[in-house]
């Protein structure tokens, strides 16, 4: 198994867009750290106030999410939003694991 690499992941995450702003969040600068580990991924990152809108928040977060799996190589993520006040909720809800099709 190789190794993802960071250009692949800074790629995919250039193209999710903050909906309220409608810029990515790589311009943004909202991507605090990324930890490869294999084919698994972690990323921390924040948002631009810490009183963002819930639905945008979680939007965001999972917008991450889907982008971190759709890079080739990446078995899972883990997707950490830090410095939001509802920041333990929503990366509870992303971070569900997946459960299989019935």
């Amino acid at each position: 198994m190789s190794q993802v690499e960071q250009s692949a992941i800074d790629s995919a995450m250039s193209k999710i867009i903050d909906p309220e702003l409608g810029r990515p969040i790589t311009d943004l600068k909202l991507i605090d750290k990324t930890l490869i580990s294999g084919s698994v991924v972690e990323l921390e990152f924040h948002l631009t106030a810490p009183f963002c809108p819930p639905v945008f928040a979680l939007k965001i977060a999972a917008d991450i999410k889907a982008g971190l799996l759709s890079v080739p190589g990446v078995s899972d993520a883990k997707v950490t939003l830090r410095g939001h006040y509802l920041a333990e909720a929503v990366n509870k809800q992303v971070n569900k694991p997946r459960q299989p099709p019935q």
